[in-house]
């Protein structure tokens, strides 16, 4: 323990102290991709309109989405924050399910 100052003498200078905000490196988190993959059930018609419901694409980006998902066997139709690429994920497969449809959606980082 340090000795007390003198009553009215000048206080002993500290070191300065790192500003630790401007030391460390903020990382940002990675977006990541919603990916549509093909099945043999799923029509064409919901598949465009589930993209233009959920994320947002005009009718000519949805069809050409729905034609290489059904080509290649699958497509990312967008790249979101983590939270809100599994929200959609989750609303995605949900009205699926609720019309008989077996659409598989899954998401990673990109």
């Amino acid at each position: 323990m340090s000795p007390s100052p003198t009553p009215g003498a000048p206080l002993p200078s500290a070191e300065p102290v790192p500003d630790v905000m401007s030391m460390s490196q903020t990382e940002i988190a990675p977006n990541w991709k919603v990916i549509f993959h093909n099945d043999d059930v799923t029509t064409f018609e919901f598949v465009i309109a589930v993209i233009m419901r959920f994320f947002n694409h005009e009718l000519p980006q949805a069809r050409r989405l729905t034609e290489e998902i059904h080509l290649k066997g699958l497509a990312v139709v967008a790249v979101l924050p983590f939270e809100e690429a599994e929200f959609r994920q989750e609303q995605v497969t949900s009205v699926a399910r609720g019309n008989g449809f077996p659409l598989t959606v899954t998401i990673e980082p990109d």
